[in-house]
């Protein structure tokens, strides 16, 4: 196997797993981020801090560094760029197109919608507050409101009332990453869960899935999530069919997070992260023979993944911070260890901000223990860690 040459455009704690998978098949990874210090650039060769939404500066460290791969991970990149990276010959994982496609909530939903049929919420779009105004009155309160282009539930609201309008719109504003100041407003589904379904699209391989794992979101960011999760066979049958087709129209070798409600009238798809996701990081606590950046990492380089199974059942919770600082210290970290199958992942960010993931609690148990249970320990122990910030 050659040693190949991987650029990782996003260096946040999904990234810096990445980057130990890929140093763990002997790849030569540099991290690419707004700010020095982020996560992956801590376990990377080589890191760049650019503004990623600056097209000539991606362009140029590109050019600086010739890499044989390029892997986004976040949404606030100029992803338009990728359609020339993949003429020179680079490799853009999973594809161009899919990151085109899924850093944008419009090419998705509509690709997903209209062209392949998938079952989806109502939706409408919003350029300006009028046309926002018009689009909730046509869906219908309650509603959600989400930016085209956020990351992490960032702008992302519920309209429960006449009153929410005009501030939904504002926070949506304010959430909008880069310049793309357009919003969709979806009809508010009545959901008894949310999955998340990891799918892995492989070179010479089959599409595998893997468990699918059940989360829980505030803010539209994820709090804990679990593996496996309760689903009918016939509802797992027709997500796995969701994700086939969705990956097969973007093209490309990796891992998908695809996210779904699940209800009375079956599975609607949500969203679609084209790499490894947050609430995947339940693999972490050993749920699955490979965890999910294992696997991104097999797929992309064209290694061969006979299967993905299921080893232990598993939960993840949220670690957050409560305010701005700097160089924050863990307390709580030890009595919290002293759990059996317990591990606690600080991803050591130099900055802490209201509601910034800064670590995880991870639990797990046989393959057949109880899940609720599993997820409720991490929960709870999650809430003993304090951060103390300076």
């Amino acid at each position: 196997m050659m040693q190949k040459k991987v650029m990782l455009l996003g260096s946040g704690e999904l990234g810096k797993e990445v980057v130990i998978a890929l140093q763990r098949l002997g790849q030569h990874v540099i991290a690419v981020d707004s700010y020095e210090g982020a996560p992956a650039m801590q376990v990377a060769h080589e890191f760049e801090v650019i503004n990623m939404l600056d097209g000539e500066a991606l362009d140029a460290i590109v050019a600086k560094h010739k890499p044989d791969l390029l892997v986004p991970e976040i949404e606030a990149i100029r992803t338009e760029r990728f359609y020339d990276y993949e003429k020179q010959g680079i490799i853009v994982v999973p594809s161009a197109k899919a990151a085109n496609f899924t850093m944008n909530r419009k090419a998705i939903r509509d690709l997903a919608s209209k062209e392949l049929g998938l079952r989806t919420a109502k939706y409408l779009y919003a350029t300006s507050a009028e046309e926002f105004k018009n689009a909730v009155a046509e869906i219908g309160i309650p509603c959600v409101v989400k930016p085209l282009m956020s990351s992490s539930g960032k702008g992302q609201s519920v309209v429960k009332t006449e009153a929410d309008i005009e501030k939904s719109w504002a926070y949506a504003m304010e959430g909008s990453r880069g310049d793309y100041k357009e919003v969709i407003v979806e009809e508010f589904i009545k959901f008894n869960s949310e999955i998340t379904l990891l799918t892995v699209t492989q070179k010479n391989g089959n599409t595998l899935f893997c468990p699918p794992i059940g989360h829980r979101q505030e803010r539209g960011d994820y709090q804990e999530s679990w593996q496996p999760c309760a689903i009918s066979e016939r509802d797992l049958k027709e997500a796995q069919e969701m994700c086939a087709k969705v990956t097969t129209a973007l093209t490309g070798n990796g891992i998908w997070g695809v996210e779904f409600f699940l209800t009375d009238k079956g599975v609607y798809f949500s969203e679609l992260s084209p790499r490894p996701h947050d609430t995947g990081m339940v693999t972490l606590a050993g749920t699955q023979n490979l965890n999910e950046f294992e696997l991104h990492a097999r797929a992309i380089l064209g290694l061969p993944i006979p299967k993905v199974e299921l080893i232990r059942c598993g939960a993840s919770a949220v670690v957050l911070a409560s305010k701005e600082g700097t160089r924050p210290v863990f307390k709580g970290v030890d009595q919290v260890l002293q759990n059996e199958n317990t591990e606690v992942k600080i991803f050591n960010k130099p900055l802490t901000r209201p509601y910034r993931r800064m670590a995880i609690v991870v639990c797990s148990d046989a393959p057949n223990g109880d899940v609720n249970a599993v997820k409720n320990k991490a929960i709870s122990l999650a809430k003993q860690i304090e951060i103390i910030h300076s």
